[in-house]
């Protein structure tokens, strides 16, 4: 093991942890366990790769942008899909029915990824494929993650699918009140007779909700009752692939909002 690097990244890890203040040589000692010589030394190297800098006014030591950076170029790498593949396959296992992955595009939501149910019937969709979002349980669960005015620009795309669409503007912002309040989003039938589903948001690295994962199947089989049991495995789903992507939900925000 290099001890060397373990202290630099220990450093890193010190100086990262006190936000809008800079720290003194001998702060950094006392923080990371190290001699003031070798603490200096340390922040010397740290330095001239960038990651450190000093505070001009008060002499003291503070990270650099740098680790913002590679953070955010690290968050923008993951790829939804992969971090997500094992948690819908998993989630589509336990639940036996259709697992979607759910990206949303205005009004519609795209079906990035789907592991099939093992149940003979089945509730059609296909990877590629769009939904109207206020309709379908992953489009209204991205749906309430937005801002309040989200759904005014889009107000006339809101039409009846099925005798159960909720396409009023004050009646679906209730809907979507509700969702927010229950964590997850439930479709009764809303965009084909007879087809349900639940689902629940997912947030990356940056707190911003990006997609989220949802079960679907037949009603008489996927009752609302039904779906109500399986809402805990759906809600554990998106919060797995959250944190795969990075998300650290803070103490004053639920998971899913």
């Amino acid at each position: 093991m290099d001890k060397t690097l373990l202290k630099g990244l220990s450093m890193l890890e010190t100086l990262v942890s006190s936000p809008g203040q800079s720290r003194s040589v001998e702060d950094v000692a006392a923080l990371t366990g190290l001699t003031r010589s070798n603490a200096h030394r340390t922040l010397q190297t740290l330095i001239g790769a960038g990651f450190v800098e000093r505070d001009l006014v008060n002499g003291g030591y503070r990270n650099t942008l740098k680790m913002f950076e590679l953070g955010s170029k690290q968050l923008q790498s993951l790829d939804i899909r992969q971090q997500a593949q094992s948690h819908i396959a998993k989630l589509a296992k336990d639940t036996g029915e259709t697992a979607h992955l759910s990206v949303l595009d205005g009004m519609d939501v795209i079906y990035i990824d789907k592991v099939e149910s093992p149940q003979p019937i089945q509730a059609y969709s296909r990877i590629g494929g769009r939904g109207p979002a206020y309709a379908v349980a992953t489009g209204k669960a991205l749906l309430a993650a937005q801002n309040e005015n989200y759904l005014e620009a889009y107000q006339s795309e809101l039409v009846g699918h099925t005798p159960q669409t909720i396409h009023e503007l004050n009646a679906l912002r209730a809907e979507l009140t509700k969702v927010k309040s229950a964590g997850y989003a439930v479709n009764r039938g809303e965009w084909r007779d007879g087809v349900g589903g639940l689902a629940s948001v997912i947030y990356n690295g940056f707190n911003l909700p990006v997609a989220a994962v949802g079960i679907s199947g037949p009603l008489d089989r996927l009752s609302v009752s039904r779906m109500k049991d399986l809402a805990p495995m759906v809600l554990m789903c998106s919060k797995a692939i959250s944190e795969a992507l990075g998300y650290r939900p803070s103490s004053d925000r639920p998971l899913v909002n």
